[in-house]
């Protein structure tokens, strides 16, 4: 009796160990018969930035501080359609010039202060330097013999005035004019002989503006035609762009140009002026200005810029920044929107040149985002770099 009792109770220890295991163990459904807890887990990873298998990013609010992360709510505007075409930027004929050498010779300071540096402000009529002409030996030689020649016969033509005025009352007058004339020409030819000696070219500014470019180093040996200054004004910006498909040149309104990089990219306008009617290297330019305070300081001369050109013929779409748009790991064009306080959703996307600093987003039901979505405008790029 007394073993049965034993037994009983070491059965009734090992039922309860039993049931203590069981409560501590979860149980394992068959397959296909789970309540979607696994996948519940998935989408609560914590407070660390990651991917998500569905392709979306979670990203808490603490990380999107910190990756200054921005979004703003889109809508869907209708705006003049663009082209983007290649420039660069050019000299305003009409208050821009260029300084040249006429004569092959060294160059010279104008003034204590030297040589006007690129950068510096000129006047109109300002001496910028001298070009000393350069001569030969044996051409200074014939034209120091010319000289002294010239001077010799200006010294007995004189002395023939003299005693041709002593007698005026008995030689003609025309003999005395002829004289004097004979004198006076003489002292021309010896002027301007010995200007060719001894005399020197002005360099003088033909507008006023700020330089542009300073090719001039004292000493230098230049040659006729070669550029030494060029004169810009810095209220105007002169853009040609290039066209190598037709463009409907009376749908052409204006243009505007990105300057500037990252937050500080801004555009600038740019005034249609027109177009030539004659192809250069078989694309036809096209020329933009702007006349505002400090415009040329922007783009240096030469520099190659994107214009986008605007036509009279609108497109619905919405405008986006160009800092919105990514590229995913398939190599498309994508911006995220944020469906939830927490997460980003890549949206494949086509979109058009707006104005240099926006894009336009087409629109329409097959469109990868659509008007009143929230959508990252500051960040996208470290967004995509989530892993």
């Amino acid at each position: 009796m007394k073993n049965v009792l034993e037994l009983s109770r070491a059965s009734a220890v090992l039922l309860t160990a039993a049931l203590l295991a069981g409560f501590a163990l979860p149980l394992a459904a068959h397959e296909g018969h789970d309540h979607g807890d696994e996948q519940k887990n998935q989408l609560a990873p914590g407070n660390a930035p990651q991917r998500l298998p569905d392709g979306a990013v979670f990203l808490p609010k603490s990380a999107q501080r910190g990756m200054g992360v921005l979004t703003a709510r889109v809508a869907e505007e209708s705006l003049p359609r663009t082209l983007e075409l290649p420039g660069r930027v050019i000299m305003d004929p009409h208050v821009g010039g260029r300084v040249q050498a006429m004569i092959p010779g060294r160059i010279e300071a104008a003034g204590p202060h030297g040589l006007p540096a690129a950068g510096s402000k000129v006047k109109k009529g300002e001496v910028l330097a001298w070009v000393v002409p350069a001569s030969g030996a044996i051409e200074r030689a014939n034209q120091s013999a010319l000289l002294a020649e010239l001077k010799a016969s200006l010294g007995l033509a004189e002395k023939r005035v003299a005693r041709l005025q002593e007698l005026a009352d008995t030689v003609p007058k025309k003999d005395i004019d002829t004289a004097e004339t004979e004198v006076a020409s003489l002292k021309g030819r010896i002027a301007a002989v010995g200007g060719g000696l001894s005399g020197r070219e002005a360099l003088i500014a033909p507008v006023g503006g700020v330089l542009a470019a300073s090719n001039a180093v004292v000493g230098q040996v230049v040659e006729p035609k070669e550029l030494i200054f060029e004169v810009i004004d810095p209220d105007s910006l002169h853009i040609e762009a290039t066209a190598f498909d037709p463009i409907p040149l009376d749908q052409v309104v204006a243009a505007t140009v990105a300057v500037g990089d990252g937050a500080e990219q801004r555009a600038i306008a740019l005034s249609f002026v027109g177009a030539p009617r004659r192809l250069r290297e078989q694309a036809l330019p096209l020329i933009f200005e702007n006349h505002s305070a400090g415009a040329a300081l922007a783009l240096p001369l030469g520099l190659p810029v994107k214009i986008q050109v605007k036509l009279k013929s609108t497109v619905n779409g919405i405008p986006l920044p160009a800092s919105a748009l990514t590229r995913n790991s398939a190599n498309q064009i994508v911006a995220w929107v944020k469906t939830a306080p927490e997460r980003f959703e890549a949206r494949p996307i086509r979109s058009e040149p707006l104005d240099g600093v926006r894009v336009l987003v087409t629109a329409g039901p097959n469109a990868g985002i659509r008007a009143g979505e929230r959508v990252v405008v500051q960040g996208a790029s470290l967004i995509a770099q989530i892993r």
